[in-house]
């Protein structure tokens, strides 16, 4: 591997044939040192959590506890592990997703489908290798839910005395180092409030704000300029510029670079600021949302074209996943299910988009959507992309 660095992995299986062919395999393809191989996933639980482990290969189809279950327990403890899911079926790849799985395989696993996880587990290790600080930087995250991380791969979540606190904090790092004048505070937190009154909750926000971050003193300080405030910021890396500058470089799409693309668009943890209704985000927001579901698209259609239609049954369904408003990755996967003459999953993915629709937004699917519905379940053959 890359650097000399030797990656170690646990595999657990219930079947001892499994663990025994992936083993073989990883040794065919790459310097991975398998250190244990885990039938049982109490023992494999306890067996992780003592071990110095960079990888596990986890089949979901386990007695007594199954893989989701058990990876939820081991990434409490923790967080930076790397999740490999096993398993003979695709149904839990949006759960695998959910849980930041580095990758899924269905059974049984060709070899060049296995290399290329193995290369997706260097890349991102590689990555994670290369944002390495000797100065020990403060990790921002506005991609999702908000949070920092003082040792990487371990997040916090900033507990915010009220919610005028949190908005007051998110502005500012949205412009930091930038002065924000008092006024300016006063008419986006507070408009309808007599000035006396609103000048009084500004100071009783910033005293909030500036209690919050003394644990953070040495990367965020918020600091009083003429009439207003700047939040200042050293030695901080913040996961949404970072994420930007390397999706504006991606090269053109093709065989070599669609591992590029799935790394970059894997670290898209969310939306920009997700779950605080600030209209000030709103354009940033949508416009970097468009950009990943444009790359999204492609990465999905790039293996569709190529037939490699279980990668591209994974990355619709992960699109549906993060955005589910997208009409056109349901009806993808609704032609997908239907080449494969699986009617089940056809009706549910259209019930789904439907369902959706009809609960957000209070609208039917598209046209082209309902006609080509209608004619498969008429028995026509619409299966055309």
């Amino acid at each position: 591997m890359d650097g000399g660095i030797i990656m170690k992995a646990i595999i657990v299986d219930d079947e001892q044939s499994a663990l025994d062919y992936l083993e073989q395999q990883l040794k065919k393809i790459s310097e991975m040192y398998v250190i244990g191989k885990l039938t049982n996933p109490i023992h494999a639980h306890k067996t992780i959590l003592k071990e110095d482990v960079d990888v596990i290969f986890l089949d979901i189809g386990l007695p007594e506890m199954n893989g989701i279950r058990l990876a939820e327990k081991v990434l409490k403890d923790k967080p930076n592990l790397l999740i490999v899911f096993v398993t003979a079926y695709d149904k839990y790849a949006v759960k695998a997703f959910e849980l930041n799985a580095i990758d899924y395989l269905v059974k049984p696993i060709p070899a060049d489908r296995l290399k290329k996880t193995v290369e997706r587990i260097e890349s991102h290790n590689n990555l994670q290798s290369s944002t390495m600080e000797k100065t020990s930087p403060l990790y921002v995250n506005v991609l999702g839910q908000f949070s920092v991380e003082s040792v990487k791969g371990k997040r916090e979540f900033v507990a915010w005395r009220t919610k005028k606190a949190a908005e007051l904090f998110l502005y500012l790092l949205h412009h930091r180092g930038k002065m924000v004048r008092k006024s300016f505070l006063i008419e986006l937190l507070w408009p309808d409030l007599a000035l006396e009154r609103a000048n009084s909750l500004l100071y009783t926000t910033i005293y909030y704000v500036r209690k919050t971050l003394r644990m953070y003193y040495r990367h965020l300080r918020l600091q009083n300029v003429s009439d207003g405030y700047v939040l200042e910021t050293e030695n901080i890396i913040l996961d949404f510029e970072e994420w930007k500058e390397q999706i504006k470089t991606l090269p053109p799409l093709n065989e070599t670079t669609v591992n590029n693309y799935t790394q970059v668009l894997f670290l898209y943890r969310g939306a920009y600021l997700q779950g605080y209704d600030f209209w000030w985000a709103e354009s940033e927001r949508y416009y970097w949302e468009q950009i990943w579901l444009t790359k999204a698209l492609e990465v999905a259609a790039f293996y569709q074209k190529n037939q490699n239609i279980s990668e591209a049954k994974l990355w619709y369904n992960y699109i549906c996943k993060i955005m589910p408003e997208t009409e056109s990755a349901h009806f993808a996967l609704m032609k997908i299910y239907a080449l494969e003459n699986n009617p089940a999953y056809v009706h549910q993915q259209y019930e789904s988009l439907k369902s959706y629709l009809k609960t957000e937004v209070g609208v039917l699917p598209n046209n082209d959507i309902v006609g080509w519905y209608n004619s498969w379940k008429s028995g026509k053959k619409v299966f055309s992309h």
